[in-house]
């Protein structure tokens, strides 16, 4: 199995799982706003996305509901939300890198810096696949990229979001 199938598995199972505990959740709505994956906490020793005009928001891309379709949750995009599908997007986020190396062309970004390197710090609409023209120096700091924005409707890796033909933006 490769590295980029196996990572697409955990992360697939890891949403399923998420999407799961989210349905059966004791609270009315889930965990109350503000906490939870996809929040930045602020005992991070890393600073929070600094607020930026010319990016796509995370309170965006993180309005999406899921429906059960054929015992499988699967994202229900806002007309907002789709709007945004096959045009050019910049987005700035957390670097996940999928492969080892300095220099990233294929990884997530995330709306919440990593805390664990084996934990996933958020549910899918709080991440963004990339795959970049040039490779992008990896980095703890957040990353702005712009490119072709995708949104998923029924991704077999449980990916609601994808920025293909990327640049690192400054």
């Amino acid at each position: 199995m490769t590295r980029k199938l196996a990572a697409g598995l955990i992360l697939a199972g890891c949403f399923s799982l998420a999407a799961q505990a989210q349905l059966s959740s004791p609270m009315a709505g889930g965990l109350p706003a503000g906490t939870g994956a996809g929040i930045h906490s602020p005992n991070s020793p890393i600073a929070p996305l600094p607020e930026r005009g010319d990016v796509l928001p995370w309170s965006l891309l993180t309005d999406v509901k899921t429906k059960p379709i054929k015992n499988r949750l699967l994202p229900a995009f806002p007309a907002t939300v789709q709007a945004l599908n096959d045009k050019p997007q910049r987005i700035q986020g957390f670097m996940m890198p999928l492969e080892p190396g300095e220099r990233q062309r294929h990884f997530l970004l995330s709306s919440v810096p990593l805390t664990c390197s084996f934990c996933v710090p958020g549910g899918p609409e709080s991440m963004v696949e990339v795959k970049t023209r040039t490779p992008v120096k990896y980095s703890l700091e957040p990353v702005v990229v712009e490119g072709k924005f995708a949104v998923l409707a029924d991704d077999p890796y449980g990916l609601y979001y994808r920025v293909t033909d990327a640049v690192a933006v400054k």
